[in-house]
Formats: structure tokens, sequence, C-alpha cells
């Protein structure tokens, strides 16, 4: 059979040969799925190496809301990295947090830029990181200058100053930092313009330098006379001019704040640069007094007690302030035991407006024409309820100038004795004079004059004991004779004098009816005799 050419059996080779010629070139449909899913691998891998940025790692105190593949990295809310190794490390009192950075990231990556972590926090100067309750704790930073750099210490706390901020940084010189702390808030006319960046002392260590910031459009306000001070919410002073009370926001009042004023005679251009240094006031009474230039200094000594008096009691003219207090001393002079106490004032000669100047006298010389003439220095209270004393100078051209051993190196000032001290030099020469009084004699005389008064006093009561007896005699003498009379014939000489003598026994008795009257009513009649006489 195998030498007979079957033409069947030939179609049937040639279509076998075929279908084993079109296996072999044809690709199976199976394999098209993986090789698209490489494609796409390495199309993702090749795009995520291309997105890739550098590798850093960052330094915190604690690990507290970070989380591996979750923790993100971000700049003004965009992500621009993410957590992906958490360890600790070799001093075991840090952590360290490794991050990877997407290639945008470069230009932010520099020597001076800053990390910390956001999370939420109530505070008395609000309320920040709420967002985080939800999406979790991540990592702000803040771009610096510098060179690139992939290792940093993270900040243990957020800055007070945010990312965006616009405005100028100035320094502020303090005596005290009190509870000024990075974040307190500065205000202006009850605004909150900006806040405190950071405090650090002196080289000098005299004082506390803090750094601030001005936002925008507010930092143009700082000026050449621009005033700060401490706000601590309600200030309560106690002086010479009795109580003050100014009052702030209640932020300032729980947490301390600092205001500032600007002077409104202050152009446009005083406006100061970046860094300008201010003096911070200790409270707002402070930042008000004006600082004088023309000054004199001048000692005074006080005969009696300056107690009441402090530094930086006013002196004044005429109720018109003119200067202050700048110093109270106490002296002993060892050779005659005599104690002084030097009080130094200053007098700020330019709050007093000149007329018809003369350009050839110098202030000085003018003071001294006036202490010729009669200026006087005295203690005056300046305020019944806090027991302050200020300096008043009047004219007393009628005391003489008395001056004292002045050992200081300022020109003594003429003083004389206040009006308290007058009261009471008066009233010690008043008790010294009833203590030389002979109080005992004169008790004596007293009770002798009392005696007497008793015995006159006896003697008047018998005396209108007697004139009412004598009143009632005179009285039965008097009917007794009418009733005789009555019986006697009219005209007989017996009738005529018997009549006459009624008439004078009723005088008689009026008579005696008055002095009993008078001395019933006025009874120290006896003593001093009776009015008119």
């Amino acid at each position: 059979m195998n030498d007979f050419n079957d033409p069947i059996d030939n179609g049937r080779d040639a279509e076998a040969a075929d279908a084993t010629i079109n296996k072999r070139t044809e690709l199976p449909l199976v394999w098209f799925l993986p090789l698209v899913a490489l494609l796409v691998s390495g199309w993702l891998i090749s795009k995520a190496m291309m997105e890739k940025g550098p590798e850093i790692s960052i330094t915190f105190p604690t690990a507290e809301g970070l989380e591996v593949d979750k923790t993100k990295i971000k700049y003004l809310d965009v992500e621009i990295g993410k957590v992906t190794a958490i360890s600790i490390n070799d001093d075991m009192k840090t952590i360290r947090v490794t991050a990877q950075m997407s290639n945008t990231a470069d230009d932010y990556l520099k020597e001076h830029s800053r990390f910390w972590v956001v999370r939420p926090q109530v505070g008395l100067s609000g309320i920040s990181g709420l967002g985080t309750l939800l999406s979790g704790a991540y990592i702000e930073i803040k771009p610096g200058d510098g060179d690139a750099k992939n290792e940093f210490v993270g900040l243990a706390m957020p800055p007070p100053l945010k990312t965006n901020t616009e405005g100028r940084q100035f320094i502020l010189e303090a005596n005290n930092l009190g509870s000024l702390r990075a974040g307190t808030q500065i205000n202006f006319h009850g605004i909150n313009v900006g806040s405190v960046l950071a405090h650090e002392l002196s080289e000098d260590a005299n004082c506390i330098r803090l750094t601030i910031m001005i936002n925008k459009p507010y930092d143009q306000f700082v000026r050449k006379n621009t005033r700060f001070w401490i706000d601590s919410g309600i200030d309560l002073s106690a002086g010479a001019d009795g109580f003050k009370v100014h009052t702030g926001p209640l932020v300032s009042l729980l947490s301390g704040g600092i205001a500032f004023r600007s002077d409104p005679e202050d152009s446009v251009e005083t406006i100061q640069p970046d860094n300008t240094q201010f003096q911070l006031y200790d409270n707002y009474q402070l930042s008000t007094q004006v600082v004088y230039t023309n000054t004199l200094r001048y000692v005074m000594y006080f005969k009696g007690s300056v107690r009441g008096l402090t530094e930086g009691a006013p002196v004044q003219l005429r109720g018109i302030p003119v200067g202050k207090v700048v110093n109270i001393d106490l002296e002993l002079n060892e050779t005659t035991q005599d104690i002084q106490v030097p009080v130094t004032i200053e007098l700020e000669l330019e709050r007093i407006h000149k007329i018809n100047n003369k350009p050839h006298v110098s202030d000085k010389d003018t003071v001294a024409q006036l202490i010729k003439k009669g200026l006087r220095a005295q203690l005056q209270t300046g305020s019944f309820l806090t027991g302050q004393l200020l300096v008043d100078l009047d004219f007393y051209p009628k005391i003489p100038v008395v001056l004292n051993d002045n050992k200081s190196i300022y020109p003594e000032f003429p003083t004389t004795a206040g009006s308290l001290d007058q009261l009471t030099r008066s009233a010690t020469v008043i008790m010294d004079k009833i203590a030389k009084l002979p109080l005992d004699n004169l008790s004596e005389e007293v009770n002798k004059t009392l005696q007497s008064l008793q015995g006159t006093s006896k003697a008047a009561k018998d005396m209108l004991v007697t004139a009412q007896s004598t009143l009632t005699a005179t009285d039965k003498t008097m009917n007794s004779a009418q009733k005789v009379l009555n019986t006697l014939e009219p005209g007989a000489s017996t009738h005529y004098e018997l009549e006459k003598l009624l008439q004078e026994l009723t005088r008689a008795a009026g008579s005696v009816k008055q002095l009993t009257d008078y001395l019933e009513q006025h009874p120290d009649s006896l003593l001093r005799g009776k009015e008119g006489e």
C-alpha cells in the first residue's frame, strides 16, 4: 500500500504540514496579558524612579503620633514626602525618622530648614492642628537657606512664625521676662498684629532681648517714637496722684502680652527698618512719660520725715509737674552725729514755656534767680488714700534760706516745712505748754471753788426759803390790817396811818416776790451778779 500514491492521503499530509508550520509561527494569546503587565510595571517603576527624591533623616525627642508609611511630610499643606522608618538613636534619648522625599523637595532641604510635628494644640493663643484629629499627625517643613543637607534635628514645638507670614522683625529690650514667651501676642489698639519669636539674655546680662514679628500692614506703624509696654490685662498703680487703672485684652490678663502705640507726630518717613531696637516698658504708665534732655539736678534736705516719698514722685510748681524725684538717700555725720536725708530731684525745664526769653541767661541762672525771689520746696500729701508724698515748689519770700552740710555733687535747693510738719510742731508746742501748767495746784483751787459754790448754793436756797416765809407772813399781816381798817371810821387819823402802812407792806411784798422769781430763774446771779451790772 505504500507503493500507491493515494490522492486523499497526499492531501491530508499537505494539510498536516501546513498546520505544523502555522503552529510554530503564531504567538499564543495567553502570553499577551503578562506582557502588557510587564510593560506597565516597567513604566510605573521607571516613573517612580524618576519621581523619587532624596532620602533624609530627622531626629525628634519623641515619636508620638508618627507612623511608618502613613505620616506625611507637608509644605503649605502639599505632600512632599513620607515617613518610611522609625528607629531609636544610639543615645537612647531621641528617635530617628527616615523619610523618602519627592523629586520636587530638593530646594527645601537646606542647612537652615526646620521640621516639626503638627498635632492638635489648645492654648491661650488659640486652637491649632484640628485637622490632624482625623488625618493624623504630620511633619511640617519650613524651608531655609544654606547648603544642601539630608540630616536634620526637628523642633520640639512648632515655631510661632508661620511659613507664609509677611512683616518685619524688631528687637525689644526688657528688664524682666515675666510671663513673656515665644508666641506671646502683640496688640495694637486691641488688635493682634504679631507675636514674640524668641528671647535671649544680652551679652552683658543687663537685660532680656526679645525678637518680635509685626505682620503686614501693621508694621508700618512702628516708627521712630513708637513705645512698647508689657500689657498685663489690668494695670493698677498707686502713687501721689491716687489710684490708676488701665485694662487690656482678656488674653493678656491670662497669659500676658505686649502692646505698642505710635506717636501721631511721626510721619511715614520715620518707619523703622528690620531689627530696630526699642525699649520695653514695664507698664502703660511708664510708656507715656516724656523723656526730656534739658534737665537740672538739685539736692534737698527736709527736716521732718520723708515717709511716703518714693523715687519717681512728681515735683510740681503750683500744681503743674516740672520734674521728679530720682534718688532718696540717708547720711550720718560721724563727727556731729547728725542724720540727714538728701533727696535728689530732676527739674525738667522744657515743661515750662518761656516768654520774653533771654538767650544769654542759662537755665541754672534762672533757677538761682527764682530761689533768690523766694522759691522754696516743701513736702505735701499727694493722695490721702495712698499716703504718697510729692515735692511742691512755691514762693515764700519771708522764709530765709537755710543751707545744710551739703556733700552732694549737686547744688542745694532750699526747703521749708510743709503744712503737715507745721501742724505737728504747733500741736507739740501746745502739748508742751499744757505739760508745764501746775495741774496739781489748779486741781486744789478748783476743789475749793466747788466747795464755795456748794456753800453759796445752800445759802441761796436758804434765802429763797426765808423770802418765801417773809411773803407768807406779810400776806397774813396785810389781811389782819385790812380787817382792822374796815372797822375804823373813814377820815380818822388811825384809819389814815393804817392805810399808809398797808401800802408800804404791799410794795415790800412785791419787791420780795420779784427777788424770789429772779433767783429761781437765775440762781447763778448770786456769783456773777445781775446781768447788765
